[in-house]
């Protein structure tokens, strides 16, 4: 079992006090039940796109996650809505990569019946088709800046 704790209000948005009490009286009540802890799978994730312009790229990657506007943080994080996904902040870079690439790739799973409307909110987001010959698999989209995504699904994989 997996229990996520994180403190999410207007003004702040990550790990509090009362999340770490919390998560000691959930392992307590773990081990009363017999049950063990395994500190080498506690994990966090932040994915960090970076552009010359972020104002210019974060409307694309909202779109392409389905993400929204950290609350204490707004110009600059994204958050899952649904408290399933990574976190993305958004780096202003000075210099491009040397190879004209973005700083990031990542994959993005949707269900299949889900591709074809995150993929065109992207490109309406100011995205463009970088490669579609894997569909129904999945798309590579850009944003402004040469980071890429892949909006994946299970359709045609073994």
């Amino acid at each position: 079992m997996t229990v996520r704790l994180i403190t999410y209000t207007d003004d702040y948005y990550g790990m509090s006090q009362r999340d770490v009490e919390m998560a000691r009286g959930i392992s307590a009540v773990a081990r009363q039940l017999g049950l063990s802890a395994d500190p080498s799978a506690v994990q966090s994730m932040l994915v960090i796109p970076g552009a010359r312009s972020t104002a210019e790229v974060m409307p694309f990657w909202r779109a392409a996650l389905g993400y929204e506007p950290r609350r204490d943080s707004p110009a600059e994080d994204f958050v899952d809505p649904h408290g399933r996904g990574p976190g993305f902040w958004f780096e202003r870079m000075n210099e491009p990569r040397a190879d004209g690439g973005g700083a990031i790739h990542v994959a993005v799973w949707v269900p299949h019946e889900q591709a074809e409307v995150r993929i065109a909110a992207a490109l309406a987001a100011g995205g463009r088709m970088v490669r579609d010959e894997f569909a129904s698999s999945w798309w590579t989209l850009a944003d402004a800046a040469g980071n890429e995504v892949d909006i994946a699904t299970t359709r045609d994989r073994d």
